[in-house]
């Protein structure tokens, strides 16, 4: 057994890491909502807005990151896995990252417009940052809150599968429709980026449920 391990059999746990993960997850919800309107909006001006205001989002996420990075670096004793709090901060940045990388896409690119599906795209991306802001607000109680948590976990696997459904019926529209190569480069790009975002909050999802299961 992990000294980490066994200490937190005897210690009070260190819980200052919980509302940083809960502040990280809703600076995500944020980022979400606004790349989301962001998808909708075509005004040149106010799309390079929102990707400037996710970008604040960006910088902010870095910050919080770093925070608890030091936190680990602090603590006697961990409320669960050194290790597993770093790969989780790290991915939850990562999803973060993603968010910013289509609202640039979608500000470099300036499509004529972004599609229905596009749109429905960028709601599931608002979704996953919801449940992961739910999912954050069980950390205190993690081993009580198994089966919420795994349920959780299946929500994001989910979005992420129908995700695929509506990437795969978008792309095929897209080469039979488009007839602007340049358009279609533009969106293509623009849905790949938005469908990879699903992925990693799906990574994310992953990387919960292993914690949850060396907790329980």
């Amino acid at each position: 057994m992990k000294i980490d391990k066994f200490l937190q059999l005897f210690v009070v746990k260190e819980k200052r890491f919980f509302p940083l993960f809960t502040e990280s997850a809703e600076n995500i919800l944020k980022a979400a909502n606004l790349l989301l309107e962001q998808t909708k909006e075509e005004d040149a001006l106010k799309r390079r807005t929102y990707a400037h205001l996710i970008k604040e989002c960006e910088t902010k996420g870095d910050r919080i990151t770093d925070t608890i990075v030091g936190e680990i670096l602090a603590a006697f004793v961990t409320p669960f896995d050194r290790d597993d709090i770093h790969q989780l901060a790290e991915g939850m940045d990562t999803f973060l990252d993603c968010l910013r990388d289509c609202s640039k896409k979608i500000a470099i690119y300036q499509p004529k417009a972004c599609s229905k599906k596009l749109i429905e795209i960028a709601e599931y991306l608002v979704k996953d940052a919801e449940t992961i802001v739910e999912i954050t607000k069980h950390f205190d109680s993690m081993r009580d809150d198994v089966k919420i948590l795994n349920g959780l976990c299946d929500t994001l696997k989910e979005n992420e599968h129908i995700v695929d459904d509506i990437f795969e019926s978008y792309m095929s529209n897209l080469f039979e429709m488009e007839k602007d190569a340049v358009e279609l480069v533009k969106k293509k790009n623009i849905v790949e980026i938005l469908e990879d975002s699903t992925d990693t909050a799906k990574t994310l999802s992953n990387t919960i449920r292993s914690i949850v299961v060396k907790m329980s």
